[in-house]
C-alpha cells in the first residue's frame, strides 16, 4: 500500500491541485480536526470537497480520527508542547481509537492524507500514516511537493 500526503499552505491552488492531479490520487483523506476555519481558504472543507471534485475528479473525505486532540494541537502550536512530545502523545489517540481496525486500508490506498503544515517534519499526517505502516506493515509514506519523497524504509527528512 501506497500513502501519499500534501499539507495545503505555502501552496498555490495550482500547485496544490496540480499535485493532486498529477499523482493519481482518487480522494483526499482530511486529518483535521477543524476544517471549516476561514484561515483554511481554498481548504475549507465544503469548498475544498467542491474544487477536488470539479478540477480533478477527487473525491473528499474527513477523517478526524487520525488527528490528534484539539486539545494537544492547541499545546504545540502555543509553545507549550516540544513537537517531539507532541508526536509521541499522537500516538495515545490512535491506539485509543484502534485506527489500524477502524479505518478501512482501501479508503487510504491511492488516497492523498491532507493536513495544514507545508512539510512533512512537523505535521500530524506523516505520524498517522507511520503508525498504520507499523500495524499494518508494507505501507510507504511519500509526501507530494517534496524535492526527494520519504518512505518508512528510507525516509529524508526535510
Amino acid at each position: 500500500m501506497r500513502i501519499l500526503t500534501i499539507g495545503f499552505t505555502k501552496k498555490t491552488a495550482r500547485r496544490f491541485f496540480g499535485l493532486l492531479r498529477e499523482s493519481g490520487a482518487r480522494r483526499v483523506v482530511d486529518v483535521r480536526i477543524s476544517n471549516g476555519s476561514q484561515l483554511a481558504g481554498l481548504a475549507k472543507k465544503d469548498d475544498l470537497a467542491w474544487f477536488l471534485g470539479e478540477l480533478c475528479g477527487i473525491d473528499y473525505v474527513h477523517l478526524p480520527e487520525l488527528a490528534p486532540t484539539k486539545e494537544l494541537l492547541r499545546a504545540w502550536r502555543t509553545g507549550g508542547v516540544a513537537w517531539a512530545d507532541c508526536e509521541a502523545r499522537f500516538l495515545d489517540p490512535m491506539r485509543e481509537r484502534e485506527i489500524e481496525r477502524t479505518v478501512p486500508p482501501d479508503l487510504l490506498d491511492d488516497g492523498r492524507l491532507l493536513c495544514s503544515e507545508d512539510k512533512p517534519r512537523h505535521c500530524r499526517r506523516r505520524p498517522a500514516g507511520e503508525y498504520l505502516d507499523a500495524r499494518w506493515g508494507g505501507v510507504e509514506i511519500a509526501h507530494l511537493g517534496e524535492a526527494a519523497p520519504a518512505s518508512r524504509a528510507g525516509r529524508r527528512g526535510p
